[in-house]
């Protein structure tokens, strides 16, 4: 580990639900598939990314969070950065610290250097991680609590590794299904007491332990391709979700989320949805 910067300006997360005050984002002008890196992108491979029409959709994407008073902060974008979109699995706040991701995929590495140079010039604490490979889409927060998914993104070593960067937190490993490509990708934590979960991606411990912690909104096979866990809460049971996930977003409804529908449907192509668009650096309470 290289601690690369210690300020003691605002950047604050302790769960993934409470008041949503400030996200980084980066444009998807660069949006593309090439090299195959999930099962998501195998699918809509020949067809491809509309760049008109998922610039359009993140716009829209990032009014809404505007309108809903979060400060929008965005990563200069690069055309060799295809994924460049997807800010969550750069980097994870914990506590009032940022930390930069060890990506896995060499296509992404060079989205490192621009998340630290938009830190720098926030004068935001962080820390770049280097071995083992972490991402922060296996990273959910739950208090004093760190759910890790083991994945073909994040290396089961950085359960040990993260016991020793954080001693006050309990980290539980959660390992995921082989086509599983992060864990936000199965699951997402809507409340202090609630979850949304797409079952088939664990073990049956796991899935029982989470069972046992969470009450679990199910999703279904065509609810998860379209990255139905992949919601965003934004604090006060308010989730943004996809408006082709009806009847996910119904069951939301009944469990008194507040939904808000934006269309994100080109973006999902390549294998990320809400969650991953948004990099929190400050919730609130």
């Amino acid at each position: 580990m290289k601690i690369a910067n210690e300020k003691n300006h605002s950047c604050s997360c302790t769960d993934e639900y409470s008041l949503l005050k400030k996200v980084i984002v980066s444009s998807p002008e660069h949006m593309r598939i090439t090299e195959i890196i999930n099962e998501t992108q195998k699918h809509y491979a020949e067809d491809n990314i509309d760049i008109e029409k998922a610039i359009e959709q993140h716009e829209n994407f990032v009014k809404v969070l505007q309108e809903q008073g979060i400060e929008v902060e965005y990563t200069e974008s690069s055309p060799p950065l295809n994924e460049q979109v997807f800010t969550r699995d750069i980097g994870f706040c914990i506590d009032q610290h940022m930390y930069i991701s060890s990506l896995a995929s060499d296509i992404r590495q060079g989205e490192v250097k621009p998340l630290i140079q938009l830190m720098t010039q926030l004068d935001l604490p962080f820390t770049r991680l280097f071995a083992p490979s972490i991402e922060g889409g296996d990273v959910l927060l739950d208090h004093s609590t760190i759910w890790l998914g083991i994945s073909g993104r994040t290396d089961a070593r950085a359960a040990s590794y993260l016991e020793k960067v954080l001693p006050d937190h309990e980290i539980i490993p959660l390992p995921l299904r082989e086509d599983i490509l992060h864990l936000d990708c199965a699951l997402n934590i809507l409340s202090e007491n609630e979850a949304i979960i797409y079952p088939d991606a664990f073990s049956q411990d796991d899935l029982e332990q989470l069972e046992r912690r969470f009450s679990l909104i199910r999703v279904n096979d065509q609810e998860q391709f379209q990255m139905g866990t992949n919601v965003l809460s934004i604090g006060n049971r308010n989730v943004l979700s996809l408006p082709q996930n009806e009847r996910l977003n119904a069951v939301l409804s009944e469990w008194g989320f507040h939904v808000i529908e934006v269309d994100l449907s080109e973006i999902i192509k390549s294998g990320g949805s809400f969650r991953c668009c948004t990099l929190p650096v400050k919730r609130e309470d």
